[in-house]
């Protein structure tokens, strides 16, 4: 987009359908995911809204500018030299509740920290992020629940939003990256923090690494919020040790062996260890991110090298505006 850092990354955020398998409890409850398929349906609801709102043939009438698929009526999308995704203005997303500092911070609009993460910029952007949610998603609410894997979802995008208004104050941003990233470090913690459970525990690892670190590779391109996904990642990260703990290996059966029999504690305390250690963070880190967003404070004036981290420039591409 022309006028703002409108996406959170529209590359695919990793299909874990290719993880390697590990141990579960055969007593253990599998969920019906459920959740999660109503946040993808609710996603691509809101930007037929959007769309709608957006009425680009009518907007651009007269202009110069010409619709993409005119065919669509109001539904047609900006001209691509405005949006390459194939999507709504950047004048629309604002009007819709997309994330702008200004008007978080002087104009008492902190909603937008959630409702950016409902939003996206385009068709590309909102079927990337679908797919990833689904591949994401839908296997941690089987194994964990709606209630656990809806708050880190939620939570983690909320994270996303604070950490991107410190960093990112002069342009717009919107998407459901934050959030995904959240699944994906709850992933990583929820691994190690059940690391007795897992059979491929290496493998299992350094997959997930892998794919974590290749999106935010992804993330220094110009027009991708990375700092919504770090802050989405660590979010999740810290709440994967709170709300993914498994009991351990062999807990589950040893609570039938007969009364004078030992029975494993059903937890091991590096898990507590864990636990405590990132609730405390969570705590600090919500309350000092958002006393210096309503402060206005400008993230980049306590750390001169921490732009890199959302927009590397090169000679194909600048990084201005960030």
């Amino acid at each position: 987009m022309t006028s703002g850092d409108l996406e959170r990354g529209t590359k695919n955020r990793g299909n874990n359908s290719n993880f390697p398998l590990y141990y579960v409890e055969t007593a253990e409850k599998q969920w019906t995911s459920w959740l999660i398929p109503m946040f993808v349906v609710a996603n691509i609801a809101v930007f037929f809204v959007v769309m709608y709102v957006n009425d680009c043939p009518k907007k651009n009438l007269g202009s110069e500018r010409s619709c993409v698929a005119k065919f669509l009526g109001r539904f047609s999308f900006q001209p691509l030299k405005e949006n390459p995704l194939f999507g709504p203005s950047s004048a629309t997303l604002e009007k819709m509740g997309a994330l702008e500092w200004n008007k978080v911070v002087h104009g008492d609009q902190g909603w937008r920290l959630i409702t950016c993460m409902w939003l996206h910029a385009g068709v590309i952007h909102v079927l990337a992020n679908m797919l990833s949610l689904v591949f994401i998603g839908i296997r941690l609410e089987q194994q964990f629940g709606f209630v656990r894997v809806g708050l880190i979802y939620l939570v983690s995008g909320f994270g996303g939003s604070i950490f991107s208004s410190l960093f990112i104050q002069r342009n717009i941003s919107v998407g459901a990256s934050g959030a995904l990233f959240g699944l994906l470090g709850a992933m990583l913690s929820e691994l190690l923090t059940n690391w007795t459970i897992y059979s491929n525990k290496i493998a299992a690892l350094l997959t997930l690494v892998v794919i974590i670190a290749i999106n935010l590779v992804v993330g220094i391109l110009p027009h991708v919020d990375n700092f919504a996904h770090i802050g989405g990642f660590f979010t999740g990260f810290l709440l994967g040790f709170v709300l993914l703990l498994r009991p351990q290996f062999g807990w589950v059966e040893s609570r039938h062996f007969r009364a004078d029999a030992h029975v494993k504690s059903k937890h091991k305390a590096y898990q507590y260890m864990f636990l405590l250690a990132a609730a405390v963070l969570l705590i600090v880190g919500f309350t000092l991110g958002l006393v210096m967003l309503f402060k206005g404070e400008n993230g980049n004036d306590h750390c001169s090298w921490c732009h890199y981290l959302s927009c590397v420039p090169t000679s194909k591409w600048n990084c201005e505006n960030r």
